[in-house]
């Protein structure tokens, strides 16, 4: 099978991380048949650097041609200057909402090799974190109006949360669907007893789980969510949120795995397009070090894999590569203990592809 992918590598790590990723599936290619085409484009603190913009048009026009995006990290200190219309984070914006991809899937999965590193207590983490953070991608408060006026003589700024039931429903949808092939239990989180957001998202989700009658159905408040998630994480299925709750709620699910660079995710929209980026930033401190955890963009790769492009056991593979080299202790920096061998972020992506079987 040929696949176009477009490869944004982006800022600080991005790069070396990338490339790790593209090891893997180019093993892939070689060890089942497929061929993959890279096409790199530039988006985010480089983009602004070359282009003058965060997302240039060829970037945009590239991304809508392929057959998935794969992403490395953008932004970092040398842009914080700028006006936020015009950060490299507005990139990510602009490439949901050209991709149409509302859904965000994002694991939280404590690999057991590293139990030792999570900061929850033994006797949590022996009872398994595996659950999925599905999070609304292109409503709320993020994508709503913006502005700073002055009234009496100070600043007053306002942000707008708005959401409609189409976008609750197909967000709804995906949470259910995710459920059926895992658990089968959603967990609504929502601020019900505050927000009309939350209330018409209550509505709409009670309103979609009528057709998924397999499914349980539970609902959360946001900060009961946050403290559960560390209190009791294995009683989680599929969580369900918008899209403020869920950066939230997303970020805290992975650094109780022990470190956000083993957590991939998937961006999706109603085609099998997506774009698919390791969880955390361009950590520029050690940015061309080759000391970062490539892990997570490996995995994001095996997710393209899985939902993009309908290779389940190729994405089987590589998630075993990575748990086999794990097992041999192995680890980059941010992975080690007294028992492990610290390696580099290229060395741990050549590993990793030539575990791949």
């Amino acid at each position: 099978m040929e696949k176009h992918i477009a490869v944004i590598k982006g800022d600080g790590i991005g790069p070396e991380i990338i490339d790790q990723a593209q090891k893997v599936l180019t093993r892939i290619a070689e060890q089942y048949g497929h061929t993959f085409s890279f096409e790199e484009v530039l988006a985010g603190g480089c983009a602004i650097d070359a282009c003058g913009t965060c997302l240039p048009d060829k970037t945009l026009k590239t991304c809508l041609n392929s057959d998935s995006v794969l992403l490395g990290a953008v932004g970092g200190p040398k842009w914080d200057h700028l006006p936020g219309s015009e950060r490299p984070e507005k990139a990510l914006l602009g490439l949901r909402k050209a991709l149409g991809l509302y859904a965000n899937i994002r694991p939280a999965v404590l690999f057991p090799q590293l139990a030792d590193a999570s900061p929850l207590k033994p006797s949590i983490t022996a009872n398994g974190i595996d659950f999925v953070v599905v999070r609304e991608l292109t409503g709320g408060v993020y994508f709503g109006a913006h502005q700073t006026t002055s009234e009496n003589g100070e600043a007053v700024a306002s942000d707008l949360m708005i959401y409609s039931e189409h976008e609750i429903e197909r967000i709804a949808h995906v949470a259910f669907q995710t459920a059926r092939k895992r658990r089968h239990h959603v967990t609504s989180v929502d601020k019900a007893n505050v927000l009309d957001t939350s209330r018409l998202w209550r509505k709409v989700v009670e309103r979609v789980a009528e057709q998924y009658p397999d499914v349980t159905l539970s609902h959360m408040y946001v900060d009961n969510a946050a403290m559960q998630i560390c209190k009791n994480p294995a009683q989680f299925d599929v969580i369900l949120t918008e899209n403020m709750f869920g950066d939230i709620l997303s970020d805290e699910a992975s650094m109780i795995t022990g470190t956000i660079g083993t957590i991939g995710s998937s961006s999706l929209g109603s085609g099998t397009r997506g774009m698919y980026e390791p969880i955390h930033g361009s950590a520029p401190d050690i940015a061309g070090q080759d000391k970062a955890n490539p892990i997570g963009t490996i995995l994001s790769a095996a997710m393209m894999l899985r939902f993009s492009f309908d290779m389940p056991s190729e994405a089987d593979a590589i998630e075993r590569a990575v748990s086999a080299v794990l097992d041999e202790g192995f680890r980059t920096g941010d992975m080690m203990d007294a028992h492990t061998v610290l390696i580099s972020c290229s060395e741990m992506g050549d590993r990793i592809a030539a575990a791949i079987q």
